[in-house]
């Protein structure tokens, strides 16, 4: 008996991640319904900040090279929370951030590889949606919104690779939005290539001054990130 036990528990806690791995997914259980989660979301307020900041100017990725691929999954019902939370399947950074991810996308052809974009800017009310639906012990893997994201302020952007012959996303040790060690950019499993395409990714990301969470081998964040305010701005509203 406590033999099946221990097995149902060890079924029960990496059942998730091989569910993510076989559809390419991962996925949670919300706390609440996401619908109601956003009402109460849309109806908050930013946390106030005080301080000298740059001016916004986020740009639409989408313009920047027809090279650039995207696949917002938060456009979609293909993310953790498994409905959509964007109205739009859109990208953008503020304006050196943008200029950086791109300089990275062109130092990664010569290699193959192109960068392939799940998410950059986000309004800080779908980060409250991510932190109130996301049961406590995973919440090292969302941003607390009392303090704001850094793709609130349009610095942070979440990528891979794909193959420039195929088009393809390429094998990395773990599925994007992985709540589990496989993500951290340091694991040392998986297939060896797959950890030499994440290290590519992380390398040439860095070149450009970003830098790696420690939690999520696809998140970089831009090193001037403390120059901008917390956004709140939904797609709709910006050009």
């Amino acid at each position: 008996m406590r033999f099946m036990t221990r097995l149902l528990l060890i079924l029960t806690l990496f059942a998730p991640a091989a569910v993510a791995q076989a559809e390419g997914i991962y996925r949670i259980k919300p706390l609440r319904p996401i619908s109601e989660l956003r009402i109460e979301a849309l109806q908050a307020s930013p946390p106030a900040e005080s301080g000298d900041f740059r001016h916004s100017d986020l740009i639409d990725l989408a313009t920047l090279d027809r090279t650039l691929r995207f696949d917002i999954k938060y456009a979609t019902a293909d993310n953790f929370l498994s409905t959509p939370v964007y109205t739009q399947p859109r990208a953008f950074l503020q304006r050196p951030a943008a200029e950086a991810a791109l300089r990275a996308h062109r130092r990664l052809r010569p290699l193959g590889f192109g960068l392939l974009v799940h998410d950059a800017y986000r309004p800080w009310f779908v980060t409250k949606i991510f932190w109130d639906a996301t049961p406590e012990h995973q919440r090292d893997y969302v941003a607390d919104p009392a303090q704001g994201s850094r793709h609130n302020r349009g610095c942070a952007i979440d990528v891979t690779l794909y193959d420039l012959k195929t088009g393809k996303p390429v094998e990395m040790p773990s599925v994007y939005d992985e709540f589990t060690e496989r993500a951290w950019p340091n694991y040392s499993g998986g297939s060896a290539e797959a950890r030499r395409l994440r290290d590519l990714l992380r390398q040439t990301m860095e070149s450009e001054g970003f830098t790696v969470y420690d939690k999520e081998w696809w998140h970089f964040d831009y090193r001037d990130w403390r120059r901008y305010r917390i956004e709140n701005i939904p797609f709709e509203q910006l050009p």
